[in-house]
């Protein structure tokens, strides 16, 4: 028996950020994984249609009324809906004459402190939560108490392939790229606190920081004002299709968060065979191996990043071994096949 999905997403444009992405593996998973199901979807933010999902997407031009209407439509037609974010899951349809079962996705920060109790409540009505961390889930039981049907799902990349490895020249380098928002919890501040330490025993390090937001001439401020400012690009934010440079040049991919619920970009770097270090303080050490695809640093005890990014950097052969296990473990674990695998089994009751 066939039956009909409708995937609602906040948008679907590639460069929209985390959430987005989502949206995206989860229309692919959805339109390549089970040929009974037909899945279409609606957007909330974007203007035209994205037609390189294998998804049907209507488009609600940023409109919460007309977006909660054609979620009500859609509800006579589908028998389960999936919704990217619980913010938006708010708006699914609840009288019971088009009362349908729906899955949402848990990110991170939405649901632990400061929580907002309407999008608690989404994730309590929900037939299935799907949760792209066991940090994420343990975080926010320890601070709402427990949820029903909660399924973990990591993330991954949206393609199956890497890249050749470029031949890296120019100075080591140290990459981050992530935004740069009220509430920042990258590890921006913890980087370059750092840096003076680094360019003092590898002279040459260049550090490249890489996104926007509210935050962005705050860091550029502190960056220029830093002893070792000439040892420092801030480039803000930086289209999708302008990275690929940046990647090719990056020694590291450093970015110790305090705040992950997963952590998208440490997988991209790790498809790229680019050593990881992230924190212990979040889902990142559930990502990236300590040891193994990079390191875990423990941003309460002074000197521990700077140490491990000096010796990254002056250690060509330890970081390229470590990348190359990055990649590896990306290929088993983070690639799209290995998500729609994941995405479909956590989904397969819920879909049945």
């Amino acid at each position: 028996m066939s039956s009909r999905v409708l995937l609602a997403a906040t948008s679907f444009r590639a460069g929209n950020g985390g959430i987005a992405r989502v949206a995206r593996l989860t229309a692919r998973a959805l339109a390549t994984g089970r040929p009974e199901t037909r899945t279409d979807a609606i957007s909330l933010l974007d203007d035209d249609p994205v037609d390189d999902l294998g998804v049907r997407v209507t488009v609600t031009h940023s409109s919460k009324p007309r977006f909660a209407l054609a979620l009500h439509r859609a509800a006579l037609g589908h028998s389960r809906f999936v919704y990217d974010f619980a913010g938006i899951a708010r708006a699914h349809p609840r009288l019971p004459p088009l009362r349908r079962p729906f899955a949402v996705w848990m990110h991170g920060v939405e649901v632990w402190e400061d929580a907002r109790a309407d999008r608690l409540r989404a994730l309590r009505s929900a037939d299935l939560v799907l949760c792209n961390s066991h940090h994420t889930r343990q975080r926010a039981e320890e601070l709402h108490g427990p949820l029903r049907n909660v399924r973990t799902c990591w993330l991954a990349t949206e393609q199956d392939d890497a890249p050749p490895p470029p031949e890296r020249r120019g100075p080591p380098t140290v990459l981050i790229v992530g935004r740069l928002d009220e509430g920042a919890y990258k590890g921006h501040d913890a980087l370059l606190e750092a840096w003076p330490g680094v360019v003092s025993a590898v002279p040459d390090a260049r550090l490249v920081v890489v996104g926007g937001g509210s935050l962005l001439s705050s860091v550029r401020g502190a960056a220029s004002r830093s002893s070792v400012a000439a040892r420092i690009e801030v480039r803000g934010f930086v289209p999708e299709d302008r990275m690929p440079g940046l990647w090719d040049a990056a020694t590291v991919f450093a970015m110790p968060s305090r705040g992950e619920g997963f952590g998208l970009v440490y997988v991209e770097a790790m498809r790229r065979a680019i050593p990881v270090v992230a924190s212990v303080h979040d889902a990142g050490r559930e990502v990236n191996v300590d040891g193994v695809t990079g390191y875990n640093v423990d941003l309460a005890r002074p000197g521990e990043l700077t140490e491990r990014l000096i010796h990254l950097l002056r250690n060509d052969a330890d970081a390229r071994a470590l990348g190359q296990n990055a990649r590896a473990r990306w290929q088993e674990h983070f690639r799209m096949s290995a998500f729609r695998e994941r995405f479909l089994e956590a989904t397969r009751e819920f879909l049945a």
